[in-house]
């Protein structure tokens, strides 16, 4: 399975318009790749919080359109990163894209853990409540994004949804890189599963970006790791050593916290 992560610099002197035709030519680069993925919030930048309600798109918006026919074009599984979605019924959302390669809709996932404390995304957007995985041919995707990467429970969760490549869009800060790198190889561990982390690279809304998108396999070993620059990531992976890593080192048989009661007998 060939995984291509396009770490994109977020100009903050380029137009959304223009961001978005540059992105697609990209994604169509990408043909012969089996995934790709894209970082969060690109459109914006995730720091933009002054842009969010202005920029914000209905979930089949223009970036919706464009990504579904890039994912066509190039005939990949394209994990599309996040927009700020507006729902006409609700608050603005952070949402992540999926798309099959005939450009069909695969998913959408609502970002559940916003960052910000009291400010920013945290009282800009609200939180999703689902959790997202979507069956590839070759295995199945459990969907987070950005500082989502912090909270463990959640990729548990996904585990025992079935996931086995977790896949993580974000726009980290620079100034946290090690925890972002830290933070992949420790989720990749525990959950015994791949990870695939793309995030964005420049600078935004005066925030320097991290980029050193990273992908970690299921014994923490790094497998590729990009530079600060935009890029363009391709690694192939072994779907199967999911499954022989769980196998040859069953710790996810032996847990005992945050699993359901057995039964009274």
């Amino acid at each position: 399975m060939r995984a291509s992560l396009i770490q994109i610099d977020v100009n903050e002197n380029e137009s959304v318009e223009a961001r978005r035709r540059r992105v697609t030519a990209l994604v169509r680069e990408q043909a012969g790749a089996d995934l790709v993925v894209l970082p969060e919030l690109w459109t914006t930048g995730a720091f933009a919080y002054e842009e969010f309600a202005t920029e914000a798109e209905p979930l089949e918006g223009p970036t919706f359109e464009a990504m579904a026919k890039a994912a066509s074009d190039a005939g990949v599984w394209l994990h599309a990163g996040s927009i700020p979605e507006r729902d006409p019924e609700g608050p603005l959302y952070n949402t992540a894209l999926v798309f099959s390669p005939s450009g069909e809709p695969a998913a959408a996932y609502r970002k559940i853990h916003r960052f910000g404390f009291d400010k920013g995304e945290a009282v800009l957007m609200g939180a999703g409540q689902d959790l997202v995985t979507v069956r590839l041919p070759e295995t199945t995707l459990g969907v987070a994004t950005c500082y989502d990467l912090r909270f463990p429970e959640l990729f548990r969760a996904l585990v025992d949804a079935g996931a086995e490549t977790m896949v993580v869009s974000a726009g980290w800060p620079e100034r946290r890189r090690a925890h972002w790198t830290l933070l992949a190889k420790a989720r990749a561990v525990e959950n015994q599963a791949f990870v695939l982390a793309c995030g964005t690279a420049g600078t935004h809304a005066g925030v320097p970006q991290a980029g050193h998108s990273i992908v970690v396999d299921p014994w923490g070993e790094v497998l590729a790791e990009g530079g600060a620059g935009e890029q363009v990531l391709t690694v192939d992976l072994d779907p199967a050593r999911v499954a022989a890593t769980r196998e040859q080192f069953p710790a996810l048989k032996d847990r005992l916290l945050g699993l359901a009661p057995p039964a009274r007998r």
